[in-house]
């Protein structure tokens, strides 16, 4: 196999009639040692003829006679009936391929126009390594080039790419076609190359550096691109500014796609999107959805820079993209919107998910070897992007933002256009703030799981005296294995003095140490973690806890400590460490809490409590917790907005927004009477069209008339769906259907989700919001899941999605047969992109049987003494 470069492709388009496409392709290149045979990615590809054409005309066009294709390799072999001599050349390719229905690729996208007509989009999503089923080429991160891209295409379409177009004019043999043509890209990987061809809108705008923003959106809704706009708008600047590095291209487009499997993709200058992460509409999109929006933007926008003007090595290194536009993208949304209170809903969001995931036996560690392109897919996962960026977290605050800076900007600087692996990063970094960050980060990087850092504490005198050690943390409990791991922790220290500000931070790098903090009075606490930054589990000594105890209750603990303590407290429960009773007394000392993310953390944990006690029979008394528990804020917080909340946010007014949805689902959820009966009334005259309801009100009315309606509710809330304009309505009601309660409308919701009503990307959630609802909901999408593999594999095979659907389906059983059955089941459907899942699922499962058979008695002992009226 000859040594080989692209340093340019030329790829002209032409869209024919049937959707399949046919392609000229030429590639200029390097061959370093003289070969009969060229080999290249190739994917549900046809070749019709490939020569060769030395440069400068030295030498005659070489025709290759002969094509094999390697299927599972993704690869083609061109041979050539005499060598290809040392030297540039010219490869040129006539192929067709297929414009495809599985949201990889080069495929179509399906939307109505506003007259109700089905027409197809044509769109691109190429990462991790679908560029080759648009193009053979030589489809990894390392091997870049420029592309000039040329797209002939119905008059009437918008065609865009990467660049901006340089020329536009009729195509000589059909007047009804254009041949638009694009400027060079910049030297970048074949996963960011993108292509759109369909009909759009626009908003336009320009950054305050002379960068060309447009948001397209789908026709007559270009209205609802100006918040991405706004905030893409605000963001350019801000990344230009943080890196001290200018974006390197002309112009920037943000595209909503109709039929889109992941969130968003960054490719460089044409950024695609699930219209739900990018279109808002004024009236009728919620407070999560514009929060959502806002930090989708800012991690594509980070992209630009991390990920596409410097790219990883190889996908080893997919961390190093993802956790990084994981934790910017807080950054950059707490610049935008300071109101949103962002920092504390990362540990909600990404840090503590990164931390249950990564406690499975089945974890893997942030940096892992990749072979076949099928174990690409695995690894887009809570470790890559959450455990990714809460390791940056704790990086950025153990170097500080001046000299973090510093070393991104060198690192920029040093690589782009380049490619780099994560030792890379870390000397600049280091060379920036003399601090050992190789040592420390490949603790974390190059093996999996964290610590469980022990605490305990003795007063001599003025002096504290903290005694710690530290222990691999596991989901099952401590590890007490013989060869137990050890991380490099930065440890801070802050005391009831000043809850805020850290008195002491050191650099645990033995399995235990012991430390002295000068003058702490011994009514003071002392907390480890102040800020929730460091990624590990805390387990203090019972006296400690007690004294850390007041600090929720009169909210002298920050919120962000006082959700890490909450949930640690759960986390050592379901490890079998502490009882659950003991978190159950804690949660009742929330009653005063106000945070918003605060809330939902801990609704969160009381939602994984509820899914497991279903399978009790004193279900009904979690349901009295959760109604005790959330009443005293319900009845604070009312169903009226109040100045301040809603459009435009005002200080607070976005999270109480959010706070209040939060609280009312979970109460009308629960079963909390005067909740449900006015959920009913204002859903009755929202139909009816009295008086239409809040963006900010309608999951939470939707969820809680469901759980508790009948055929009639589920037929309008299907009509309402059919009526629904907006996507984000339509996933908002899709993502509450599941909730219904009745076993034979259980199943027509499952066949409504694979119905033609029901987006592709969307389906999984309609069949996890079925799983996630009750115990016969479980068992109902698990059989559905079964009943239905072959056409949800055959839909989703090779991406994210078939793992998400996996996970939603069967990650809430809680007995030990059903690791077993589900382990069975994919022993013989095999699906490569999600074995890992898998395993983590069957983990999970009996996980969930060993927590209740231990916990199960004492829990309803608890919940029937809290009712019992005293002695």
């Amino acid at each position: 196999m000859a040594y080989l470069c692209h340093p340019g492709d030329l790829y002209k388009v032409m869209l024919v009639p049937d959707f399949y496409l046919v392609v000229v392709f030429l590639s200029f290149f390097q061959v370093n040692l003289a070969t009969n045979q060229i080999v290249m990615n190739c994917a549900d590809i046809d070749i019709i003829t490939a020569s060769f054409v030395p440069e400068g005309g030295e030498g005659e066009e070489i025709n290759a006679t002969g094509f094999n294709y390697q299927n599972e390799d993704e690869k083609v072999t061109l041979s050539f009936p005499s060598a290809l001599q040392k030297g540039s050349g010219t490869l040129k390719i006539d192929f067709v391929g297929e414009l495809n229905d599985k949201m990889k690729g080069f495929y179509r996208s399906k939307y109505a126009t506003p007259a109700g007509e089905i027409r197809y989009a044509a769109v691109t999503q190429f990462e991790a390594t679908d560029a080759r089923r648009a193009f053979p080429c030589w489809d990894e991160p390392a091997i870049k080039a420029t592309f000039d891209i040329s797209l002939i295409v119905p008059k009437d379409r918008v065609a865009l790419s990467n660049m901006n177009v340089i020329d536009r004019k009729p195509h000589p043999e059909d007047d009804s076609l254009l041949e638009v043509k694009f400027a060079t890209t910049p030297i970048m990987s074949t996963y960011l190359v993108a292509f759109v061809i369909g009909e759009y809108d626009f908003v336009e705008g320009q950054s305050s550096d002379g960068v060309t923003v447009r948001v397209y959106t789908p026709t007559g809704k270009a209205e609802q691109g100006k918040f991405a706009l706004e905030v893409a708008v605000k963001t350019l600047p801000f990344y230009n500014d943080y890196f001290n590095v200018p974006y390197p291209l002309p112009k920037i487009d943000l595209i909503a796609i109709a039929d889109f499997a992941a969130g968003a993709m960054e490719n460089w200058g044409l950024v695609t999107y699930r219209e739900t992460a990018l279109l808002i509409d004024p009236k009728n999109s919620c407070s999560s959805s514009r929060q959502w929006v806002a930090l989708v933007v800012g991690h594509e926008l980070a992209h630009q820079w991390f990920g596409n003007l410097v790219t990883m090595e190889w996908w080893t290194h997919l961390w190093l993209n993802e956790g990084f536009a994981s934790w910017i993208e807080y950054l950059c949304v707490d610049h935008c919107f300071p109101d949103y209170d962002i920092w504390t809903q990362f540990v909600s969001a990404d840090y503590t998910r990164a931390l249950d995931l990564d406690a499975l036996d089945n974890s893997h560690p942030i940096e892992v070897n990749v072979g076949h392109p099928s174990e690409v897919d695995e690894i887009f996962d809570a470790i890559s992007y959450s455990k990714g960026a809460s390791v940056i977290r704790m990086l950025h605050n153990y170097i500080g933002d001046e000299d973090f800076r510093k070393g991104m900007h060198s690192y920029l600087l040093k690589f782009q256009h380049k490619n780099a692996a994560t030792e890379d990063l870390w000397d600049c970094l280091e060379q920036a703030s003399g601090k050992p960050i190789a040592l420390v980060m490949s603790s974390w990087t190059k093996q999996m799981g964290f610590p469980i850092i022990v605490v305990d504490q003795e007063q001599q005198g003025d002096d504290r005296i903290l005694k710690i050690s530290q222990k691999k943390f596991c989901a099952s409990g401590p590890h007490n294995g013989e060869d137990c791991p050890n991380w490099m922790v930065p440890i801070s220290i802050c005391t009831g003095e000043d809850p805020g500000c850290t008195k002491l931070k050191v650099l645990l790098d033995s399995p235990e140490t012991t430390i002295t903090i000068n003058n702490v009075s011994p009514d003071q606490w002392v907390k480890i973690n102040p800020g929730t930054v460091g990624f590990y589990r805390i387990q203090y000594s019972s006296a400690m806890l007690e004294s850390l105890l007041p600090g929720i209750r009169d909210l002298t603990l920050l919120p962000v400590d006082r959700l890490g303590l909450q949930n640690d407290l759960f986390s050592l429960s379901r490890a079998g460490m502490i009882s659950t009773v003991e978190v159950l007394k804690l949660m009742e000392a929330f009653v005063n809490e106000p945070n918003y993310t605060v809330w939902s953390d801990l609704s969160c944990n009381l939602g994984v409590l509820s899914s497991l006690l279903s399978h009790t029979d004193f279900h009904e008394e979690i349901q009295e917790f959760i109604r005790d528990l959330f009443t005293p804020i319900g009845l604070k917080l009312g169903w009226e907005c109040k100045q301040g909340e809603g459009e435009p946010p005002g200080a607070g007014g976005h999270l109480d927004a959010l706070l209040r949805g939060l609280v009312l689902g979970k109460l009308g959820k629960a079963g909390h009477k005067p909740t449900l009966e006015e959920a009913r009334r204002r859903f009755k005259d929202h139909v009816e069209g009295k008086q239409i309801l809040s963006a900010d009100l309608r999951s939470p009315v939707y969820l809680t008339v469901l759980k508790h309606g009948d055929s009639a509710t589920l037929d309008t809330m299907l009509k309402l769906h059919k009526q629904a304009d907006m996507q984000e309505e339509k996933n908002r009601i899709e993502r509450v259907l599941g909730a219904i309660s009745a076993p034979d409308l259980i199943q027509k919701v499952l066949t409504f989700a694979l119905s033609e009503d029901v987006r592709p990307q969307d389906t999984v959630s309609v069949i996890g919001g079925v799983a996630g609802s009750s115990k016969h909901g479980r068992k109902a999408a698990w059989k559905f899941v079964k009943d239905n593999w072959e056409e949800l594999h055959n839909r989703y095979q090779g991406g994210f999605l078939i793992s998400r659907l996996i996970k939603l389906s069967v990650d809430g059983f809680a007995i030990d047969k059903m690791a077993a059955e589900v382990k069975s089941f994919f022993e013989s459907h095999h699906a490569p992109a999600a074995e890992r899942t898998v395993q983590q699922c069957c983990e999970n499962i009996l996980l969930n049987a060993a927590w209740l058979k231990r916990d199960a008695d004492d829990i309803h002992q608890y919940l029937l003494k809290r009712k019992a009226p005293p002695v």
